[in-house]
């Protein structure tokens, strides 16, 4: 595999390639496709798709988070993430501070690997510890009475609390998949609930989940995600809910049983998962790019 034909069979599956999505059920057969997506770039760069750059049909100067709020190009995907999520085609959950949406197939891996399987309880997540009091305070407040605006919150919780600190709360138990926002209005905001009670079968599903069972899946949803990868790639990427340790383990017992294989590259060596038809794909890549470079010489003979 080149590196040519890696990006060309990516930007097709990421939907860059000049033809964005437009409306609510390519969105969720997008999420479906990938499984796996981030709402806007992070920096530093995280090997995945964007909606906002299959909404555009491009990654060319994407705007990212903090500056997409005066960026006209984010309001299709801004539109489009609530309606994934109320509709229950995706699930949300929080990447590097960036909202990761996932199908409905790998979410209850990703639960069980980046909670702490006690949806019930007052959070303590695996990467961040013991929660603020004021977290534990929302959370009760969702887990009794929600789904809740951020205004019946602040209602409901009293005591002059502002919005910037609500939000903080908000996004920590969000980090630890304790909640998620369930919808958007345009006149009261987001509307939360907690996750146990909005997905009870994918949170049950992930519970149940062993972290082995869990890794291995979400690895081979990773790689189907990104067409190949490299060994320190797929460790960066999940470093953020386990050790690179772990993670290399799992490749290798992967690769040993045969679910795994090895593709060469020009400078380095991909992992592809043995099932998939990365291979087939590469050689219609091949064949398309050789035709786009015959047709210009058609054109001038």
């Amino acid at each position: 595999m080149t590196e040519l034909e890696l990006q060309h069979l990516r930007r097709e599956k990421w939907r860059l390639d000049g033809e964005p999505i437009r409306t609510l059920e390519e969105a969720g057969e997008f999420v479906d496709s990938v499984g796996m997506c981030l709402l806007y770039p992070v920096r530093p760069t995280t090997l995945l798709p964007t909606l906002i750059g299959a909404t555009l049909g491009s990654d060319q100067k994407l705007p990212t988070r903090q500056n997409a709020f005066n960026d006209p190009r984010a309001k299709r995907a801004e539109e489009l993430l609530p309606k994934l999520v109320r509709n229950k085609v995706a699930f949300e959950a929080q990447l590097h501070d960036e909202s990761l949406l996932l199908s409905p197939a790998a979410f209850p891996y990703y639960y069980a690997l980046a909670s702490d399987r006690k949806p019930r309880q007052l959070v303590r997540s695996r990467a961040r510890g013991q929660a603020s009091l004021l977290s534990e305070h929302v959370f009760a407040k969702l887990d009794a009475s929600g789904p809740l605006t951020g205004a019946q919150l602040q209602e409901q919780l009293r005591g002059g609390l502002s919005q910037p600190v609500l939000a903080s709360a908000l996004q920590e138990l969000s980090a630890a998949l304790k909640i998620t926002r369930v919808d958007h209005d345009a006149k009261v905001g987001d509307i939360w609930e907690v996750y146990y009670r909005w997905a009870p079968e994918a949170v049950n599903e992930g519970v149940r989940m062993s972290d082995a069972e869990a890794l291995s899946a979400l690895i081979s949803k990773y790689l189907d995600c990104t067409v190949a990868a490299t060994q320190e790639e797929i460790e960066t990427f999940f470093s953020a809910f386990t050790s690179r340790a772990r993670v290399a383990e799992v490749v290798k017992a992967l690769q040993a049983a045969r679910e795994f294989s090895y593709t060469p590259s020009e400078s380095r060596t991909l992992i592809t998962v043995a099932h998939s038809n990365v291979g087939s794909e590469m050689s219609r890549a091949s064949r398309e790019q050789h035709t786009a470079t015959l047709q210009p010489r058609r054109r001038n003979g």
